[in-house]
C-alpha cells in the first residue's frame, strides 16, 4: 500500500507536535507517561522560584515545580509541584521554600512526617514555610546596625556642633598651650629616663655585689635555720622547765624557813645576832691588827728575864 505524500505530511507534523509538547512538558518538569502525585503548597512569596525547579527531600531530588500561580483569593501565590508516586509521607508534612544557592535560585525541600495525618496524595495542599536565605539573614543582621550608625551619625553631628560652639580663639590658644605643656613634659621625662639609664649602667657592678651579698646573706640564713632545725630544742626546753621547777621549790623552801638559808632571810632574831657578831669580830680584828702585842707573846729565845731592879 502507497501512502500519499499528504498523509506522510500529516503524520510528520503531529509527530513535531507531540514531540514538542512532549519537550515543553518536560521541560517544565511534568511527564505525560508517568502517574506522579501532584500536590501544592501556598506562600506569601516566592521570588526567586521558577517552573522546572527541583523539589528535594534531605537533598535527593524527588519532584519538579510545574506551576506558579495566583491562588483563588488572588493574595497568596499558590505552588504547583509533582511527587514520585512511591513517596508515602503524610499530607502534614511542609513544603520549605529555600534558597539553592548563592545566585538566587531557589527550590523546596519537603520536611517529611510520618505519624500525622494520611498518605499525601494528588490534590492535597501542604503547609509551607519560607526558609531564611542568606540575602535576608544579612539584611536582618544590618538592619539594626544600620540604626545604630544613623544614631551614632547623628550624635556625632551633635558633638562636632558643640565643639565648634565651645572652641573660640581663646579655647584654642588655652589648648594650644596647654598641648605645648603636655611635650614639654613628655620630654622632661624621656630625659629623666636616659638619666635613670646611665645611673644604673653605672652603677651596674655596684649592684651586682649588692644582690651577691644578698644572695650570701639568704645562704646564711637558710643554714641558720637548717641548724635550728637540728637543734635538740625538744630537750633544751624540757631542762629549762625542770630547772624553773627546782627554782620554783628553793624560793619557796627559803619564803617557808626552811634551811640554814632561810632561817638567815626570815628570823630577824638571828639576823640581827649574825650582824652583832659581825660587827664585834670586827672590832676584834681592828685591835689585834693595831695592838698585837697585847694578844701574843712570842720569842724565839725564851722569856726574857726582868732586869729591872725593886726600888728600895
Amino acid at each position: 500500500m502507497k501512502i500519499s505524500r499528504e498523509v506522510k505530511t500529516a503524520i510528520l507534523i503531529l509527530g513535531c507536535v507531540a514531540i514538542f509538547i512532549f519537550g515543553f512538558n518536560y521541560l517544565k518538569g511534568a511527564s505525560l507517561l508517568d502517574n506522579s502525585k501532584v500536590v501544592s503548597s501556598i506562600y506569601q512569596d516566592v521570588e526567586g522560584l521558577v517552573i522546572g525547579a527541583n523539589v528535594t527531600i534531605n537533598g535527593l531530588n524527588v519532584g519538579k515545580v510545574r506551576n506558579i500561580d495566583f491562588d483563588e483569593n488572588y493574595d497568596k501565590i499558590k505552588v504547583t509541584f509533582s511527587l514520585r508516586s512511591d513517596l508515602n509521607f503524610s499530607n502534614q508534612s511542609t513544603a520549605q521554600l529555600y534558597e539553592a544557592g548563592l545566585i538566587g535560585g531557589k527550590a523546596i525541600a519537603i520536611l517529611p512526617k510520618y505519624d500525622q495525618g494520611s498518605e499525601v496524595k494528588t490534590g492535597d495542599v501542604l503547609p509551607s514555610e519560607i526558609k531564611p536565605g542568606l540575602t535576608e539573614l544579612v539584611n536582618q543582621q544590618i538592619a539594626p546596625l544600620q540604626d545604630k550608625i544613623e544614631g551614632l551619625l547623628t550624635s556625632a553631628d551633635s558633638l562636632f556642633a558643640g565643639v565648634s560652639n565651645v572652641m573660640n580663639y581663646q579655647t584654642q590658644t588655652n589648648l594650644k598651650l596647654a598641648l605645648e605643656g603636655l611635650a614639654e613634659s613628655v620630654n622632661n621625662v624621656a630625659e629623666l629616663t636616659e638619666n635613670m639609664n646611665r645611673v644604673v649602667v653605672q652603677n651596674e657592678k655596684n649592684f651586682k655585689g649588692t644582690m651577691n651579698n644578698l644572695e650570701d646573706t639568704s645562704k646564711n640564713l637558710s643554714q641558720l635555720t637548717d641548724s635550728l632545725n637540728q637543734m635538740p630544742l625538744g630537750a633544751t626546753i624540757e631542762n629549762f622547765e625542770q630547772t624553773s621547777a627546782d627554782l620554783k621549790m628553793i624560793i619557796s623552801r627559803l619564803n617557808s624557813g626552811e634551811g640554814s638559808a632561810g632561817k638567815l632571810l626570815n628570823d630577824d632574831n638571828l639576823y640581827n645576832k649574825l650582824l652583832g657578831s659581825s660587827a664585834a669580830l670586827e672590832a676584834l680584828l681592828n685591835d689585834l691588827k693595831a695592838n698585837p702585842k697585847n694578844y701574843v707573846h712570842f720569842s724565839i729565845f725564851g722569856r726574857k728575864a726582868n732586869t729591872t731592879r725593886p726600888k728600895e
